[in-house]
């Protein structure tokens, strides 16, 4: 078992323990196919245990490793663009139409992330501190909420003072409608 330091640009954020060896992988009408397994557990239990394969034997485990972390960021947006913006429960009738919708939805997700760095410091600021647990950053459901958010109040709310009969609700109630609106949309 070998030990290697964890970073995250300079900073160090603490060993990991390595174990690794090769293995076949089967299936069952294919050929077999060799692997390099890679083990890797946190000796302060910040996560679980991870068990990373590779189907290049001839690899170094902490390339593995290296290749597992910069994948990392990727399978986050995956994720939360399943979660959030439907992809792989879209309802399109084609494979045509899933093509295009694809692309779309992955750049909306990009536009939802550069507007909410957009955003300013006070926007920002409620995002992250109306969760019930404290955040380091905000997740993608908070970027998202804070944009309808600022793109709600701009557009809807300027909107509605130019008619004479419409009445305004006190401050407070109108925030916390914008907020669950937001977040539940």
């Amino acid at each position: 078992m070998a030990q290697a330091n964890r970073k995250r640009g300079d900073e160090t954020l603490g060993l990991v323990e390595i174990c690794s060896g090769t293995a076949v992988w089967r299936h069952s009408g294919m050929p077999v196919v060799p692997i390099r397994w890679v083990l890797l557990r946190d000796p302060s239990k910040r996560f679980d245990p991870q068990a990373l394969l590779c189907t290049d034997p001839a690899q170094e485990p902490l390339q593995i490793v290296c290749w597992f972390v910069q994948r990392w960021q990727l399978e986050v947006t995956f994720r939360e663009v399943r979660d959030h913006l439907g992809v792989e429960s879209q309802r399109q009738w084609s494979d045509k139409a899933i093509a295009r919708s694809t692309p779309c939805l992955l750049g909306l997700f990009s536009v939802v992330a550069l507007l909410g760095a957009s955003l300013d410091r006070q926007a920002r600021a409620h995002v992250s501190a109306s969760a019930w647990y404290h955040k380091q950053r905000p997740t993608f459901a908070d970027t998202l909420a804070a944009v309808r958010r600022e793109i709600w109040s701009k557009q809807g709310f300027v909107m509605s003072g130019q008619s004479a009969d419409t009445a305004k609700l006190p401050p407070a109630l109108r925030e916390g409608i914008a907020y669950a609106l937001c977040n539940a949309a």
